[in-house]
């Protein structure tokens, strides 16, 4: 593995933060771009960064810039923290200055508007033959702020990244797991960001545990089923990026997905509700996208389809998760079903 002597995090948000502190605190020098020079300017004259994560003291290894030629120059690992909106525009301006050579981690949980393209397709278009690879799992910023005991997953189907990544990131607080499915990480990382809007919605209008774990495990099987269909493992929905990241924000008011759903649940415009949480909500736009494949693929996701309706045509939740127990598939844990099955037809 080649030595890393710089590491470059690109997006000011909370979770860049995060990430950013944990690689200085490992000893690494780390250049910090955002988009506001005079939010930059704050960071390294305060060491704080005020407007994601107040009162989060930062290492002074961490140096802000909003010039994107000093943050990726002669940085050896660049981690791209950015929503999936502005991925490409943000990607095709650092690509110009980075170092041949240079690798790229995606931490971002989105799929691209127009294209269905997932962040590590979109590195991998604007720079081509570099080693790429997604960070992702239940990695809830201001938790891992907190030095709250955090896991997740880097995959990449190149061994130096998952060493690279795995040097610069791992604490005694922040556990890194390695897989090689880079598509099935990803996707899962996107997709239970549907059902946090979901579960939050559930929520809101007075729905309790049994129906948030009813939930929680028909999306994973809805992520599963359709990550399959895409060509994912749907065995790597079950590990920290699948099942873990799903309980985590179908569950706490920490992610911004389940806050949307219980601010709409509770009478909510999406207008004031997504002003109210002041940063982007992921999972609208993609619900819109996975609704729309499904429907192409003929792939059968209640919930993602339910959600859709309650979210741009004006469908009750309450009916929605009502006919989810009248729908016509009912097996409970069908790839496991379906596998045995075919088995035993070859024996």
């Amino acid at each position: 593995m080649a030595e890393i002597v710089k590491v470059a995090v690109v997006g000011g948000g909370s979770f860049g933060t995060v990430m950013a502190n944990i690689a200085a605190g490992n000893g690494f020098p780390v250049s910090f771009w955002m988009r506001s020079d005079a939010l930059a300017a704050a960071i390294n004259r305060d060491h704080v960064n005020e407007s994601y994560l107040p009162g989060y003291a930062l290492n002074e290894r961490v140096v802000a810039t909003h010039d994107m030629a000093a943050a990726v120059s002669g940085a050896q690992l660049i981690f791209v923290a950015v929503p999936s909106s502005s991925f490409r525009a943000v990607v095709s301006e650092l690509v110009k200055s980075a170092d041949p050579g240079a690798m790229f981690v995606s931490t971002t949980k989105g799929i691209e508007a127009g294209t269905f393209m997932l962040m590590s397709q979109i590195l991998g278009e604007l720079a081509p033959g570099s080693p790429i690879g997604v960070l992702s799992g239940p990695n809830l910023a201001k938790e891992i702020a907190e030095k709250q005991l955090t896991g997740t997953v880097i995959a990449s189907a190149n061994l130096e990244v998952r060493e690279a990544v795995l040097t610069v990131l791992k604490s005694r607080y922040f556990r890194v797991y390695t897989n090689d499915d880079m598509f099935g990480v990803e996707l899962g990382g996107s997709l239970k960001n549907i059902y946090a809007i979901v579960a939050g919605m559930a929520a809101a209008l007075g729905m309790g545990h049994n129906t948030n774990s009813m939930l929680v495990t028909r999306g994973l099987t809805e992520m599963a089923r359709f990550g399959r269909s895409l060509g994912a493992d749907p065995m790597t929905f079950l590990g920290l990026s699948g099942v873990g990241d799903l309980v985590v924000t179908c569950s706490s008011p920490l992610s911004r997905n389940y806050r949307l759903g219980y601010a709409l649940g509770r009478g909510q415009s999406m207008a004031h509700a997504t002003k109210e949480i002041g940063q982007v909500v992921e999972g609208v736009n993609t619900v819109k996208l996975v609704k729309e494949r499904a429907a192409e693929l003929g792939i059968y996701m209640p919930l993602a389809s339910g959600l859709y309706a309650a979210l741009f045509e004006g469908a009750d939740l309450e009916a929605i998760i009502s006919s989810l127990m009248a729908g016509e598939q009912a097996l409970d844990v069908e790839f496991a079903a379906q596998e045995n099955k075919q088995i035993g037809a070859n024996v």
